[in-house]
């Protein structure tokens, strides 16, 4: 048991938490790291993030890949009807090459794929790569580009960017976002810039929109002449009759819209899907147009369905000359509607209306209704070309198929369910897996968060509700009686931020009120036996409550928000880090007060926990390190060899052992990845390999109830569950 702090008026007990000499010794960057070999598998929720593009290949039957803004890249299995992730290899330093930029199909050959990645543009951001592949993603070869690609940002659902040339398949063009139109002869080894294209720098973060050759004014073995390309400017549509070389407005364009997608049809004229803005938000208008290149005349063929907003996704039907789907975007009002032709645009018949909607398969698309929406952020639509009835789109949270796409030519109804199975692409924010009752509770960005009673099926119930959330931020349960639980969160069904509890998070009950000066969820701990409830909102410091948020009384102490947690064993213990001053706060009387115990911490995105089973054993995962306390935050060691941790996590204890596993995601002996210790941080194992990265690793736990399991949270690749397969050396670690 470790001694009460003392909480006199003067303060002089304060203990500033300066590490040991020894403790401070840099990470042993030469000991040698073995791995420990895991099972990986998601933990089923299906979907979950935005779909911004979907392509099936023209030459292969059921063969089709999908892309998404920060989840990487996906291609169709046919055998087991799931999507298979292509990018899992990617480890953490390369986190930014999870968002995709664009998908290159070679029209020619099936096992020819090239992807274009890069997540921000932003100033912090890496440059994006061109991956190029001959076995249709199972190996790549990367190209790293002089600049930086935006598969997160505004227009992401336009395209592709990335083409290639149907007529001379070594040919391949890429459009940036601010740094102009690239071109590779070598099958996307190298790439040069076009600097006669006349735009070369930045325009307005959007750039190139897509390239589209026109394979009937050229032939096999040479490249083709006449080359289109889409643009976010004042001219909108450029054409080169000569290769690349040069180029020219295409006369009579509209203006002051953004095209989204284009495609020929066998008549040799081009469809192009217009909107004022590139979305996925922001649009108030668009249209539908039909270019016949001959004669530069452009036909309005926009669908009769009102105004004030926009379109973007198109596909043309294979086998059916003159039959095409456009998919409308940010129409708020109405909804977003699939529009169907069967005559090049004369007429056309919305799908939505008499759509049939099954989401029994991923049941939070109800968002807590009695029905789902037919779908937004539709900036994408593929008809299989192997089968004129199969139809998918993408939306902003899954992808919706249907199998008799065709019955809306005669009026009859279209039969939709969620076909994202495999493809999780939920961003995560915390995770809990408490000693009893479900394993798992997931806290998501967008779409709230789950009880995951069996990872291996999307949880019926749907979403948490009671209020839903659409971003949890925060998650507790009480160690000792953990059917008591509680989250905070934002952007739910009204003005509620908080809510609890008491059957293992089965059925919640919003707070009746919050904290005075409340802004936003903040951080909530519970306390070890479920009788005090710890919030510090965002703003505004730790309050408590006895009675389920019924009432809240300030902590005395502290003036400021800090990152609260709970002891696991004294219900009287909680602690709370200030990751402004690094300063870390201690209180023995169930938060009715607070000390600083500690002081000169780092500072920034700080991980507090504390160890179940241990009174006063804390862990912080510091970014650079990893500290330990082991006298209730009094003082802290740094571990001599963890030398990058973004957050920590505990897990049941091994055979034989009587301190509970731990885990951290970062770096440790020069390997990055995830990490298992199972002798108190004496020595550590790598539980990731090079094929296992997932790129955005960001959150891990472990579970309480079994030994090795642990649980693993991206930001874009989902909630992943692994499992020991096997049993490799260890590495010394000592502070």
């Amino acid at each position: 048991m470790v001694d009460n702090i003392r909480m006199d008026s003067c303060r002089t007990s304060i203990v500033v938490a300066m590490c040991l000499a020894s403790a401070l010794a840099a990470p042993n960057e030469d000991a040698r790291v073995a791995s420990q070999k895991y099972r990986w598998n998601n933990v089923e929720i299906v979907g979950g993030g935005f779909v911004s593009g979907i392509l099936f290949h023209p030459k292969q039957r059921d063969l089709c890949y999908a892309r998404t803004d920060i989840g990487g890249a996906y291609r169709w299995d046919p055998r087991s009807k799931r999507w298979v992730q292509l990018l899992d290899w990617i480890q953490r330093p390369d986190w930014n090459l999870y968002g995709v930029e664009s998908i290159g199909l070679d029209p020619t050959d099936p096992k020819r794929l090239y992807l274009a990645l890069g997540t921000y543009t932003n100033q912090w951001a890496g440059n994006g790569a061109i991956l190029r592949s001959t076995d249709q993603g199972r190996t790549f070869q990367r190209t790293d580009m002089p600049f930086k690609m935006g598969g997160n940002h505004d227009g992401r659902s336009i395209g592709e960017r990335l083409a290639v040339d149907p007529n001379e398949n070594n040919v391949l063009f890429f459009g940036s976002r601010d740094n102009g139109l690239w071109r590779s002869e070598d099958f996307g080894a190298t790439w040069t810039k076009q600097d006669g294209f006349p735009i070369t720098g930045r325009t307005n973060g959007i750039g190139i929109c897509f390239e589209l050759f026109d394979a009937s004014t050229g032939k096999k073995g040479q490249p083709t002449p006449t080359i289109y390309v889409g643009a976010s400017s004042k001219t909108n549509l450029y054409r080169s009759t000569d290769g690349g070389s040069t180029w020219a407005a295409v006369p009579g364009q509209p203006e002051g819209v953004t095209p989204h997608h284009a495609a020929f049809d066998r008549t040799g004229a081009m469809i192009i899907t217009y909107s004022n803005a590139p979305g996925p938000n922001g649009v108030s208008g668009g249209s539908v147009w039909r270019l016949d290149p001959k004669q530069d005349t452009w036909t309005d063929v926009t669908p009769n369905a009102g105004k004030g907003f926009g379109y973007a996704g198109l596909s043309l039907d294979a086998q059916h000359p003159g039959t095409m789907v456009v998919t409308s975007l940010d129409r708020w009002k109405l909804g977003d509607d699939v529009f169907r032709t069967t005559d090049g645009g004369l007429h056309w018949a919305g799908m939505k209306d008499t759509a049939k909607l099954d989401c029994s398969g991923s049941p939070f698309l109800n968002w807590g209704q009695k029905a789902p929406k037919f779908g937004w952020w539709m900036g994408t639509v593929q008809i299989d070309p192997f089968d004129s009835g199969h139809i998918l789109y993408g939306t902003g949270a899954t992808i919706w198929g249907c199998d008799d796409g065709t019955n809306v030519d005669r009026r009859e109804p279209t039969h939709w369910t969620p076909r994202a199975q495999g493809l999780e692409e939920t961003a995560v924010i915390d995770l809990i897996s408490p000693p009893a009752g479900a394993h798992l509770f997931t806290g998501l960005g967008d779409i709230g968060g789950f009880r995951h009673e069996d990872l291996m099926v999307a949880p019926r119930e749907g979403m948490m509700l009671n209020p839903l959330f659409n971003n949890i931020d925060g998650m507790d349960f009480a160690e000792l009686k953990p059917n008591i639980m509680c989250r905070v969160g934002r952007g739910g069904v009204g003005d509620k931020r908080g809510t609890y509890s008491t059957d293992g998070g089965k059925s919640w009950n919003p707070f009746p009120s919050e904290p005075k000066g409340t802004r936003g969820s903040g951080h909530i701990a519970v306390s070890a036996d479920g009788g005090a409830i710890v919030w510090s909102p965002t703003g505004a410091p730790p309050n408590v409550s006895h009675d389920f948020g019924a009432t809240w009384t300030p902590s005395e102490g502290v003036k400021r928000e800090l990152c609260v947690v709970s002891d696991r064993v004294n219900p009287k213990r909680f602690y709370g880090f200030d990751t402004r001053s690094g300063a870390l706060y201690a209180s023995s009387d169930a938060s009715q007060s607070f000390v600083t115990v500690a002081a000169g911490l780092p500072t920034g995105d700080m991980r507090l926990r504390a160890l179940p089973g241990i009174e006063g054993d804390l862990w912080l995962a510091a970014g650079k390190g990893l500290y330990h306390s082991t006298d209730a935050g009094l003082s802290f060691a740094k571990l001599s060899n963890v030398s990058d941790v973004s957050t920590v996590g505990f897990g049941k204890s091994a055979p034989g052992q009587s301190y509970p596993s731990l885990y951290f995601i970062g770096a440790c002996g020069g390997i990055e990845g995830a990490f298992r210790s199972d002798d108190a941080a004496r020595t550590w194992a790598c539980i990731t390999d090079p094929q296992h990265g997932f790129g955005t690793m960001d959150q891990i736990v472990g579970d309480p109830r079994l030994y090795g399991r642990v649980y693993i949270g991206t930001n874009g690749r989902g909630v992943l569950y692994g499992d020991p397969a096997g049993s490799g050396a260890l590495i010394s670690s000592s502070y």
